[in-house]
C-alpha cells in the first residue's frame, strides 16, 4: 500500500468507510445498475465502464462525455458532462450521513 494512502486511511477512516460501504440505492441508480446495494466507488466505476462500453466520450474532447437517455437518467437530465463534475453527480444519489 502506497504511504499517502495507508496515512489517509488512519487519519480519517469516515471517509474511506463512506467510498467502500454498501448503501442501498435509490430507484434511479437501482434500475442503472441493476443491483440494489453497492459502493460509492463501485458505482462509480460501473458508471465509467458504461461510458466506455458504450463509447460516449466526446472524441474532439475526452474531458467530456455525451450521454445517452440512460446516462441522462442518473446525471440530473445533463445531455454533455464534464468529467470533473462526474464523482458530484453521482454523490447526489447517496444518502448523508449523519454527523
Amino acid at each position: 500500500m502506497l504511504p499517502r494512502m495507508k496515512k489517509a486511511i488512519t487519519e480519517n477512516p469516515k471517509k474511506l468507510s463512506n467510498l467502500i460501504d454498501l448503501v442501498n440505492l435509490p430507484s434511479t441508480l437501482r434500475d442503472f445498475l441493476g443491483q440494489s446495494q453497492i459502493s460509492r466507488l463501485g458505482c462509480f466505476m460501473r458508471v465509467w465502464s458504461y461510458i466506455k462500453a458504450n463509447n460516449l466520450q466526446d472524441p474532439n474532447n475526452k474531458n467530456v462525455v455525451n450521454c445517452d437517455d440512460k446516462l441522462r437518467s442518473i446525471l440530473l437530465g445533463k445531455p454533455r458532462v464534464e468529467l470533473a463534475e462526474l464523482p458530484t453527480l453521482i454523490k447526489l444519489h447517496f444518502p448523508k450521513e449523519p454527523k
